[in-house]
């Protein structure tokens, strides 16, 4: 078995995610490495994928570093090692389904496939720890829900209905099979911030990269779509979070806390009053 994988920036790891589910649509792993390098690697038999040494390229424009590796037949395995349980102390686990329940009042059983993670990313965890902040209750949206974590916490914390939206396809199946593994409804779909309105709710978790967080904002801006009462927004690295807060307030949404997790930051925004 041949693993391929493709290391970028973070603040250009969205533009080769999207180029490389046009190659391989059923999904693609994804490793934070150290000093916020990305790596998607994807998995084939000899002759699927090609032998490659360590070489530089561009994806989608932006400049990737490629290498290809034989890995042992029981890689399926050693997979489950790198997908370890989340814990906030007294609140919430997150955990694989081979990992025994735990021990905080909401346990949550999410099934990463081999594209996606459980919620440990640091990115997915300071949401967590932002909608563990807020009162339950109402229409929440996951935008760019992945494995559905945010969503299927959401739905488990008591809000109602609960929409979760990617523009994988991939996600959207892992998001309803992990939505049924926990007896929760979430309510999952394809969907395109660039060319669709993000749907009126009171609650938005938005865990996206910097420049469509932007986008959306200024989507906002221009009255595209009614303010929500309350954005969680991660993915943010810590350099562009200033643009990322201003660009909310231009459009009603203030910035009511932010936390940080290495590289990453994420904030609570609020509706402004008028």
């Amino acid at each position: 078995m041949l693993r391929l994988a493709i290391r970028v920036q973070p603040e250009q790891a969205e533009l080769v995610l999207a180029e490389l589910l046009e190659l391989a649509p059923s999904g693609v792993e994804e490793v934070e490495l150290p000093d916020g390098i990305v790596e998607y690697a994807v998995y084939g038999a000899p002759g699927e994928l090609p032998v490659l040494g360590a070489v530089r390229a561009l994806a989608g424009g932006a400049p990737v570093e490629v290498r290809s590796e034989e890995v042992a037949d029981d890689w399926h395995e050693r997979w489950r090692e790198f997908h370890r349980p989340l814990v906030l102390e007294g609140r919430l686990t997150v955990r694989p389904p081979w990992e025994p329940p735990g021990r905080e009042p909401l346990d949550l059983v999410i099934d990463p496939g081999q594209a996606f993670g459980t919620g440990a990313h640091a990115t997915t965890r300071l949401c967590l720890e932002l909608v563990l902040e807020l009162p339950a209750g109402g229409p929440l949206l996951d935008l760019g829900s992945g494995s559905g974590v945010l969503a299927i916490a959401a739905a488990r914390l008591g809000f109602t209905p609960v929409y979760a939206l990617d523009i994988d396809p991939v996600a959207v199946a892992v998001t309803q099979e992990n939505a049924a593994l926990n007896g929760v409804m979430v309510r999952a779909s394809r969907f395109d911030l660039r060319r669709q309105a993000v749907p009126a709710v009171t609650t938005v978790c938005a865990n996206l990269l910097s420049p469509l967080l932007v986008e959306w904002a200024g989507q906002l801006e221009r009255g595209g779509g009614q303010l929500p009462e309350h954005v969680v927004a991660s993915g943010i690295l810590n350099q562009e979070v200033e643009a990322v807060s201003c660009a909310f307030a231009r459009a009603g949404l203030g910035e009511r806390e932010r936390r940080t997790a290495g590289d990453w930051t994420a904030l609570l925004l609020a509706r402004s009053l008028p």
